[in-house]
């Protein structure tokens, strides 16, 4: 398994690269047509959901792991959730709106430059903080918690649910297997 910096790293580019799109596709705006429009919805979907999974993860395992092993780790992550609760509460307004809604469009254009923000926060601020701390076979474990984790994280944002790891094992939990449910209902993410 690969260590929690190329898992995480993966994530990132995968975002980078929905984020692209999101930016170099016209909205609604721009005089998108419906099959543009459908495309941006299915691609906000899949950001939704992947950046979901992933802020879960590194909220049950790795920010944890940078607040015990990262000197002054509890400043790094709290910024860091922080820019994340922000970033739940756009998605889930997002998440409730269809590719025609003037706020659709408003919504991506807030999303993307912090998002961007944060990944550039991440990987140039507390990635070397923590590599620093971490043995290859910390940083592997690490990579196995957080992937393992994705795989059964929630796939909507939860912006009310606490980043509180202990919260996020348990309710974290239940709120992830009701999404994937509803998503295995409505077929959404195929």
């Amino acid at each position: 398994m690969p260590d929690v910096f190329v898992v995480l790293g993966q994530d990132h580019a995968e975002v980078k690269d929905l984020l692209s799109a999101l930016e170099n596709s016209p909205g609604r705006t721009e005089g998108a047509s419906d099959a543009v429009l459908a495309a941006r919805g299915e691609v906000a979907k899949r950001l939704i959901m992947d950046s979901s999974a992933h802020e879960a993860a590194e909220e049950q395992y790795f920010w944890p792991t940078v607040r015990h092993q990262v000197p002054k780790g509890d400043g790094f992550a709290n910024e860091a959730i922080s820019q994340e609760s922000e970033a739940k509460q756009v998605l889930d307004k997002l998440d409730k709106l269809a590719p025609t809604d003037p706020e659709f469009d408003e919504l991506i254009a807030k999303f993307i430059p912090a998002a961007r923000q944060h990944i550039e926060y991440e990987e140039t601020q507390v990635w070397p903080a923590l590599r620093a701390v971490l043995s290859a076979d910390q940083a592997n474990q690490l990579g196995v918690q957080v992937a393992t984790a994705k795989e059964h994280g929630p796939t909507r944002p939860h912006p009310h649910t606490p980043a509180n790891p202990t919260v996020l094992k348990t309710a974290g939990s239940a709120a992830a297997i009701i999404d994937h449910l509803r998503d295995a209902l409505s077929g959404r993410g195929r």
